[in-house]
């Protein structure tokens, strides 16, 4: 399979459920930290959409008086998006496939995100190279940026 020539762009797409997200990726409750996936365009952009609920299993410990969506997870958020966006660029044969973090960079994290809070995560690819992909994200709570990073990530084909 050729990682280098994906599909060229197309018109976006509406939505990806979670159901289809589960095809795409391999993670799965209580590590999928993406409910669906919106405004896909192919080979460009897609935006992720994360509720997020009093339920998750990490606010009992982050932090009991005042629950906080961990940065990291946010970051993981970023990075699951952008394998729905290398999966649905590349095609079905790259479902379910794993997309490996190389390098995370500049990560700010401005506001805390908490139970209530719907995370939109805009993701947009910067660059390809074989099997490695550079994205810039960034994710808003209600129009505020609450948290940015720009990453690098390699997909197996294995």
């Amino acid at each position: 399979m050729d990682l280098t020539e994906p599909s060229p762009p197309v018109i976006a797409i509406p939505e990806i459920d979670v159901n289809r997200i589960m095809q795409m990726i391999p993670h799965r409750y209580p590590f999928l930290m993406i409910d669906k996936v919106v405004d896909v365009v192919t080979n460009v952009s897609c935006t992720g959409i994360k509720n997020v609920t009093i339920n998750e299993p990490f606010f009992p410990g982050h932090f009991p008086q005042r629950p906080v969506f961990p940065g990291v997870l946010i970051i993981e958020a970023m990075a699951q998006t952008a394998a729905v966006l290398v999966v649905h660029t590349l095609g079905a044969a790259f479902e379910g496939k794993l997309v490996y973090f190389m390098s995370v960079e500049d990560a700010k994290f401005r506001k805390p995100v908490g139970p209530g809070d719907t995370l939109e995560i805009r993701v947009e690819k910067q660059r390809q190279r074989g099997s490695v992909w550079k994205f810039a994200a960034e994710a808003t709570v209600r129009g505020t940026k609450v948290a940015e990073a720009s990453y690098a990530a390699m997909i197996l084909d294995e």
